[in-house]
């Protein structure tokens, strides 16, 4: 299966310029189990999208698009992280732009090693529901509650979306690079401020419940309040045109048997900042 469904001329590993890599992963989740159901998901929605982006006025998938095999990790979360590392470092050395499919927000950690291995002057845009900076959860520095803890070890975090944290992690915000869901929903001042927070290369990761449950229900723990589709994309295709955004992930969708806009909503998101990334000319 290729991914979008493209032709196969552009779904080669040799002539992909980007990765899809898939981790299927959901064993340190708390409430509403699926996200390891999440990568098939956005793959199927996928394979049902116009690939002709009208806004860009382009088909990103022509700068080629490879789906590699997933990782398949079910138990322990730290070998879990480091095989996210060891592969997704792999195809930096390739010079592959990677796409990870969540899973649990915990495969993002290995990711963000990785790249922050490779770039300098990183930070991560965090678009999220929760904070996810508890030290540890569960018995559990890798738990999805901690994702955040271990990637500011690594390099600055902008939060963006947050309408949820428990008290033990007051403490820990930097609150110039928190953007609360209260204080930027219904108005269009905060992008420009979010996109002067980053660094010249960012890594973003996308919990999917940082969207309202209106449009966003199939999540983990989908929390009152969010973010809307153009209040999304909006912000992201401002960073793609003032920052280098080096790779990026999509996470925590938890797959309806009954409802698929959900699942064709990660699918379109995920070919919407790539055709920002490469395909934006204003």
């Amino acid at each position: 299966m290729n991914f979008a469904d493209i032709p196969d001329e552009y779904a080669s590993y040799e002539k992909a310029r980007i990765v899809v890599l898939p981790v299927p992963y959901d064993a340190t989740s708390t409430w509403i189990k699926g996200a390891d159901k999440g990568p098939d998901a956005i793959i199927i929605a996928a394979s049902n999208m116009e690939l002709y982006d009208i806004e860009t006025e382009s088909q990103v998938f022509e700068k080629g698009i490879f789906l590699a095999r997933p990782i398949h990790q079910k138990e322990d979360p730290k070998k879990m992280v480091n095989a996210v590392y060891e592969k997704v470092k792999h195809y930096i050395d390739e010079e592959k732009f990677i796409v990870l499919l969540g899973g649990e927000h915990s495969v993002t950690i290995g990711s963000v090693i990785a790249h922050a291995e490779r770039f300098n002057e990183l930070c991560v845009l965090q678009l999220d529901a929760h904070t996810d900076l508890r030290h540890e959860y569960l018995n559990s520095i890798y738990n999805h509650a901690c994702v955040m803890a271990r990637v500011r070890e690594l390099c600055p975090v902008i939060q963006v979306g947050i309408r949820s944290m428990d008290i033990s992690e007051t403490p820990l915000l930097v609150r110039e690079n928190l953007f609360l869901a209260e204080n930027i929903v219904n108005r269009n001042d905060w992008m420009d401020k979010v996109v002067g927070r980053l660094s010249k290369n960012v890594y973003i990761t996308i919990d999917l419940d940082v969207f309202d449950p209106s449009i966003m229900p199939s999540t983990g723990t989908p929390e009152p309040g969010g973010l809307l589709w153009y209040e999304v994309v909006d912000l992201l295709r401002k960073v793609a045109a003032k920052r280098n955004i080096v790779g990026f992930d999509v996470v925590e969708l938890c797959p309806s048997e009954v409802n698929k806009a959900p699942d064709f909503l990660a699918a379109k998101l995920i070919y919407k900042l790539l055709s920002y990334k490469y395909c934006l000319t204003s």
